[in-house]
């Protein structure tokens, strides 16, 4: 007697009031009905699959009522049956099927993916770990002004040599320090695609190797930046102009003065940097500027009485020694060049370092050693050796002092403004 098929009706699967549990409609068809996990609404009727594949029962879900009719259901229930008749097993061959389209469409994706979408991602992932937001929104606006008009647009996937050439070339001469960042940001976009699997193949903006054989290097094109120095005969008069200004930016400023930080060092500046019982200010060494790669020490400035006036006098509003607009932020990068704008000095921050540099030269016996650490330049390890002795830390507390009892003196003036190489 054959296997009784066809059981169940149209008409009846429709009905509200069908018992829960499981009734066959034959060649391994079932109807599943589910009571209503809340208990107020309908039972749930599905369609299941039963069959015994390589000795062990399995149970296929092959769709609602609601979705798939009775006759759609017998339909599947076959189709699974000659599977299952030909030894496979319908289930991995479903779950196979719908990882290749899982699969394809993540290609898809991947070609579909732009270098913007790649680079917003790169810098919104790594922003925590940079410095500051500023080196954020230079990222962006170097990609946006140089890159993006020729690979914003473009997959990520399709970006290449000549695309890369494209944007370099028109400023490797004129702007070379700027295409050189714009090359090496371009790369670290391209190297995190290809890690997640966006891109494959060689980095086309990678320099040793590839593009260094295209470019010339960056020292042979690079034009020497200069920064506007004031002679430090003037110095004195102007140090009295700035004290006769209000507002944290010419506090800054002096402060910047006296202690012969650079820019980045003054705004970034903590109050739990400074020490007013040892008189010192210590600024983080993976703060200071160095080679890339190189740890850099810790850089102790001894205060003179005249920094430490500035600071006993500044509020304590947040962590910040010279707090900017926006709270929990440091102070402008810019707002110290603006009140030397203001004040009508053809001369810039960095420039004041050189001031001081003359200055020692010139008017005192310091050892050239002992001036270089105090504007933080790389020393040879002997020479941190011997400063780390007692008698070259008073040497140091001495020169700071000098400095700033010198930027107090009514000095005659001297010489027009000079233009100082920015790398000594």
């Amino acid at each position: 007697m054959g296997r009784a098929v066809n059981q169940l009706s149209d008409k009846w699967i429709k009905k509200a009031d069908i018992p829960p549990g499981l009734y066959g409609d034959g060649n391994g068809l079932y109807l599943q009905v589910s009571p209503s996990t809340t208990g107020d609404e309908q039972p749930t009727k599905s369609w299941i699959f039963r069959f015994m594949i390589r000795g062990r029962a399995r149970k296929m879900g092959l769709g609602d009522t609601d979705q798939v009719s009775l006759k759609d259901a017998r339909k599947l229930a076959q189709a699974q049956r000659l599977i299952v008749v030909e030894g496979r097993d319908p289930i991995e061959e479903r779950n196979t099927r719908k990882l290749a389209l899982v699969t394809e469409h993540e290609a898809q994706k991947a070609k579909a993916t732009t270098f913007r979408q790649c680079a917003e991602a790169y810098i919104k992932a790594n922003q925590a770990g940079w410095k500051s937001a500023k080196h954020a929104s230079q990222w962006e606006a170097t990609l946006e002004t140089y890159a993006y008009p020729t690979i914003g647009n473009l997959p990520v996937a399709l970006v290449d040599r000549n695309h890369v050439m494209k944007i370099l070339e028109p400023i490797w001469t004129t702007k070379t320090e700027t295409a050189s960042r714009v090359r090496g940001r371009i790369e670290k976009v391209l190297d995190r695609a290809k890690a997640m699997g966006l891109r494959e193949g060689e980095n086309p903006a990678r320099w040793i190797g590839h593009l260094d054989q295209l470019l010339p290097r960056k020292s042979q094109v690079a034009p020497v930046e200069h920064f506007a120095a004031l002679p430090y005969k003037q110095l004195p008069a102007f140090m009295t102009k700035l004290r006769k200004r209000d507002g944290i930016s010419a506090r800054a400023l002096e402060f910047t003065i006296l202690n012969v930080t650079r820019t980045a060092n003054t705004i970034g500046a903590k109050w739990d940097q400074i020490d007013t019982k040892e008189k010192t200010w210590t600024i983080p060494g993976e703060l200071m500027k160095g080679k890339k790669g190189k740890r850099r020490p810790n850089h102790v400035i001894p205060l003179s009485d005249q920094s430490l006036a500035i600071l006993q006098d500044l509020p304590r509003d947040g962590d910040h020694v010279f707090p900017g607009a926006k709270e929990g932020t440091g102070l402008s990068n810019m707002a110290m060049a603006e009140t030397l704008k203001e004040i009508g000095v053809d001369a810039t921050v960095h420039g004041f370092r050189s001031t001081f540099k003359d200055w020692a030269s010139e008017q005192t016996a310091y050892a050239n050693e002992l001036t270089e650490m105090a504007m933080a330049h790389i020393v040879s390890d002997k020479t941190e050796r011997a400063y780390r002795r007692g008698d070259q830390r008073e040497k140091r507390v001495r020169l700071m002092q000098d400095w700033a009892s010198y930027c107090e003196t009514k000095a005659p003036a001297g010489d027009n403004v000079v233009a100082i190489g920015a790398h000594r």
